[in-house]
C-alpha cells in the first residue's frame, strides 16, 4: 500500500448512535482517489497541541509543533457519494475524553479537519475453521467490520464490552457466531471482565482466527492467554491495546511500545 496520504475533509453529518457513540461523516474533494473497499483500515484525525482540529495542514498554520494524531476506524466508505463514516466513543477513556472525542461532540456540519490516510485494514483470517472477535467499545466498529465480511457459514464467537446496555448495536452476524455484550460501566479493566469472559468460552475444535483489541491491562491478559495457554498461531492472531486507562494517547503510546519491546524479548 503507498504511504497515507494527508487529506482536508469536510463535516457532512454528525449524530449520536448509541449513548456514548458519535457518528461522524466526512465528504470532500480529498476522497476523489480514497480506496475502495477501506472498510475496518483507519485514519488519523490531526490536531493542534491545544486539541484543537487542524484545517490545513502545519506549514500553511504556520505551526512548528508536531500534530497531535488519533487513529480510528473507518466505519463505511460510499465512493459514489463520497461519505466517509467514523464512529467516535464519547464514554472518557485515556486522558479522559482526548482532542478527538471532545471535537465530536461538538462538531457540525461544514466543519474542516486534515486527516492522514488510510491506514491498513486489519481483517480477521478467513481461512480459518472457527473465529474469536474480542474488544471493548473503541474497537466496536472494527469488530463490527470484521463480522460483516465473514463468510456465511463462519462460526465461533464476538465478545463486545459496552459501556451502557443501549450501547449495543444491531450487527450483521453469521448464524454460527455467538454474539456476546458485556456492560461494564466504567470499561473498567481492573475488573477484568472481558479477559475472564474469554477464558471462560468453550474452545472450539479447529485451528481459530483471533482478532482482539481493549484497553492495554485486558490485551496484556488476553495475549498471554491465546499466545501460552492455547497457542494460537502467530499468523492468525491479531492483538492490540487501543487505550491505556488513566492514561493520555501518547503516553499509551509509549507504554505499548515499551511492552512490545519486553515481550518481544521474552
Amino acid at each position: 500500500m503507498s504511504k497515507p496520504a494527508f487529506r482536508q475533509l469536510t463535516v457532512h453529518s454528525t449524530h449520536t448512535i448509541t449513548p456514548n457513540m458519535q457518528r461522524v461523516v466526512f465528504t470532500g474533494e480529498a476522497l476523489n482517489d480514497f480506496p475502495l473497499s477501506q472498510e475496518s483500515a483507519y485514519i488519523k484525525l490531526m490536531f493542534d497541541a491545544e486539541g484543537q482540529p487542524l484545517t490545513a495542514m502545519p506549514e500553511e498554520n504556520n505551526k512548528t509543533e508536531k500534530p497531535r494524531l488519533r487513529s480510528y476506524t473507518i466505519r463505511d466508505y460510499n465512493p459514489q457519494d463520497q461519505l466517509l463514516t467514523v464512529d467516535f466513543v464519547l464514554h472518557g477513556h485515556g486522558d479522559d475524553q482526548g482532542p478527538a472525542g471532545r471535537w465530536a461532540q461538538v462538531t457540525a456540519p461544514g466543519d474542516i479537519i486534515m486527516i492522514k490516510g488510510p491506514g491498513p485494514k486489519k481483517l480477521v483470517d478467513n481461512s480459518a475453521d472457527w473465529f474469536l472477535l474480542v474488544g471493548d467499545m473503541t474497537a466496536l466498529s472494527a469488530i463490527c467490520c470484521n463480522l460483516e465480511q465473514l463468510p456465511a457459514d463462519a462460526r465461533g464467537y464476538a465478545i463486545i464490552e459496552v459501556a451502557d446496555a443501549r450501547d449495543k448495536q444491531s450487527i450483521q452476524t453469521p448464524e454460527g457466531m455467538e454474539l456476546i455484550w458485556l456492560v461494564n460501566a466504567d470499561l473498567n479493566p481492573q475488573t477484568s471482565l472481558l479477559s475472564n469472559t474469554v477464558k471462560e468460552l468453550e474452545w472450539l475444535t479447529g485451528s481459530p482466527a483471533v482478532w482482539s483489541a481493549c484497553e492495554f491491562s485486558n490485551m496484556r491478559q488476553l495475549r498471554a492467554y491465546f499466545k501460552t495457554e492455547r497457542n494460537v498461531e502467530r499468523e492468525r492472531l491479531y492483538i492490540s491495546s487501543y487505550w491505556k486507562k488513566g492514561f493520555s494517547d501518547e503516553q499509551h503510546k509509549v507504554a505499548k511500545r515499551k511492552d512490545a519491546e519486553a515481550f518481544g524479548a521474552l
